[in-house]
């Protein structure tokens, strides 16, 4: 089994100080979480992959969304996320596969199984997760170090999609 580690969306803009108040991770449990997980996978061998999720810069967009808009310091890694490796991919969508870079790396590594953490867990790790099903890539959820802010119904209803296709969580 050939593993990697895919840190999903641990951006500026969701975890630090000026972030929207919808945004209300504890960001230094988080962070402490994911960078242990990012330093357990680096010293086993694994590739460590980061994943940036980035929304054009259009006025529309910076009225409807307000972060994670490209070019601006919001949309940065975190800067108290430890960054191991150059494998920093940016998606315009949830599915951080939607990536041809990405997917070719995948390819070229020889990697079968990606286990994700990061934000949110509703949101870019369960599109994440389904799309690597859909592409029959294995793919894991780790608990520790991966989070969201959405209410209890929507994380069942996430569980059950993925339960479903097939992912679990570890």
């Amino acid at each position: 089994m050939n593993t990697a580690l895919i840190v999903i969306d641990m951006q500026n803009d969701y975890l630090y100080e000026k972030r929207k108040p919808r945004f209300t991770y504890d960001t230094d449990k988080l962070v402490g979480d994911v960078n242990a997980l990012i330093h357990e996978y680096r010293d086993k061998g694994c590739e460590v992959i980061y994943i940036r999720h980035i929304i054009q810069n259009l006025p529309t967009n910076r009225l409807l969304f307000g972060y994670s808009i490209a070019g601006t310091e919001g949309a940065e890694l975190y800067s108290g996320l430890d960054i191991v490796s150059e494998h920093i991919f940016d998606k315009l969508v949830g599915d951080a596969l939607s990536n041809r870079q990405l997917r070719e790396l995948i390819q070229q590594k020889g990697i079968d199984t990606l286990h994700l953490c990061g934000l949110d867990e509703c949101g870019c790790v369960t599109s994440t997760a389904l799309g690597a099903a859909k592409r029959g890539i294995k793919a894991e959820i780790l608990r520790k170090g991966t989070v969201s802010v959405f209410h209890e119904k929507k994380i069942a209803k996430a569980h059950e999609k993925l339960q479903k296709a097939g992912v679990k969580f570890i």
